[in-house]
């Protein structure tokens, strides 16, 4: 399975480089996992609802350029379906079976996901109705991709 996580902006802090390092190395017998990162718009403090839209479809643009055909797109969004982690592996493992060997998870800015990328997503995916920083996403998200291929394995890291 061919995993890319594509985000928007750069991860700085050195703690959340080193968790995503560490469930990339774990994540390595399972699937080939590669995050990339397309530059966030640059936004004012006090930034409009029509500017908010613009930063989006312009994060939007570079986000759906970095998807291949073929790929199954999963959009992390707070209004997205939320699964336990036994029906996420049964998610993972299904695509799997089913041929989609190529999966693309966005993980949006800070303004969220353009209407576009929403609407070019196979599924929309909520962790919680909590607001998390979008860097810590890529983490969370890791530890779970690992976690649903423990779980489909029948091995003890997800009690």
């Amino acid at each position: 399975m061919n995993i890319n996580i594509i985000a928007v902006g750069q991860l700085k802090e050195k703690y959340l480089k080193q968790g995503i390092a560490e469930y990339t190395k774990r994540l390595n017998p399972f699937a080939k996992v590669h995050i990339v990162e397309v530059n966030d718009e640059p936004a004012p403090a006090n930034i409009s609802q029509a500017d908010i839209e613009v930063v989006k479809r312009k994060e939007g643009e570079k986000i759906l350029s970095k998807i291949s055909t073929g790929t199954y797109v999963i959009a992390l969004a707070v209004d997205g379906k939320q699964l336990t982690s036994e029906a996420f592996a049964n998610k993972l493992d299904q695509l799997a079976t089913y041929g989609n060997s190529k999966i693309a998870f966005i993980i949006g800015g800070s303004n969220g996901l353009s209407d576009d990328v929403l609407a070019r997503a196979d599924l929309h995916l909520s962790f919680s109705s909590l607001t998390f920083p979008h860097q810590l996403m890529r983490l969370v998200l890791l530890e779970q991709v690992y976690r649903a291929f423990k779980i489909n394995r029948g091995e003890p890291y997800h009690k």
